[in-house]
Formats: structure tokens, sequence, C-alpha cells
């Protein structure tokens, strides 16, 4: 879901409102996010695609310096898009954030010379239900807007399993 908060602007600059419980639940969203993170990359960083197992993380994705390419890949193998991605832009001048329900795989790549993550989470990290798949799987085909070089990738990112290794764990 994307989320277009009210931005109101003046000769001082602008205000908005990144999260409102009422408002939020008034869209359909009642997850209720107890861990905030924020993260700081240089241009090329590609961070993900990473999702928790049990009991899994919703998130609510906003870009607060630089730009970003944000990506969601349905994981729930029950859906009728399951496999299929989702990927946007996200600035701070657009003001809009993406917001992932549990059972998607998360990641981003920073399109600027720095950029600025941060998002909320409806449950705490957890390292025992971390997991990733891998950002460049041919069976996702996300098409990440890559210039000619590599993108700069963690090495626990570089473990990640394919989506075909996700999918055997999952549906056995």
């Amino acid at each position: 879901m994307i989320l277009r908060p009210r931005l109101f602007k003046d000769d001082r600059g602008w205000f908005l409102e990144s999260y409102n419980r009422n408002t939020f639940q008034a869209a359909g969203i009642a997850e209720t996010f107890i861990q905030d993170n924020h993260s700081a990359s240089v241009r090329g960083t590609l961070r993900g695609l990473h999702f928790q197992t049990h009991p899994g993380q919703a998130k609510l994705i906003r870009c607060t310096a630089g730009k970003i390419w944000d990506v969601a890949v349905d994981i729930r193998p029950s859906s009728a898009t399951f496999g299929r991605h989702f990927g946007m832009e996200l600035t701070p001048e657009g003001a809009l954030q993406m917001f992932i329900p549990v059972g998607f795989a998360h990641g981003f790549l920073v399109l600027s010379d720095f950029a600025e993550v941060q998002y909320k989470c409806s449950n705490v990290y957890n390292a025992s239900t971390e997991s990733g798949i891998q950002w460049d799987d041919p069976d996702l085909a996300v098409a990440w807007p890559l210039g000619p070089e590599l993108p700069v990738i963690s090495e626990r990112d570089k473990k990640n399993q394919s989506f075909a290794e996700f999918r055997r764990k999952i549906l056995a």
C-alpha cells in the first residue's frame, strides 16, 4: 500500500505527519508499530531482500534523505501474487511511504550519493527468525535500476537463499 501523507508547506519549509494511529486504522492498517529503524547508505548500496519468518514484520518505509528504489516481494504461498514484486522510487520530496504487510520480503537500492531510510516495524528484530532471498534471483526478476557497476551488498545478503530454495522450504 502506498501512502501519501498530507504535506503542509510554507516559507519555513514543510511539515508532515508520518504516522497517526487513527488515520492508519481508518485506512485499514491495524498494525501496532513497536520498533523504529533508521539506516544511512551510500550510492549503489542494496539492502535486501529481507524478512522475518515468524511472527513476521509489517513495515512502514520512508526515505528521509536522498533517493531509493524500494521493493516488496510477496512471499505468502497462498497469495495469488506469490513471487511477484512491486517497486517504486521514494524520496523525501515525494513524501510517499510504502506499507509492507507481514508476508513480504523487502529491499531497497540507493540511487543518490547518500540516502537515509526510516521505517517502523510491527515486531522487534529477532536474529533467529531473520531470513532473506537473493536480490538478483532470476525467478523474481526484480528490475533494479542499476548502473554499470554491481551494487554494494553485505556479506550476509550475499548468502541469501534463492527463491526456489525458499519456495521448497515453505511448501514442504
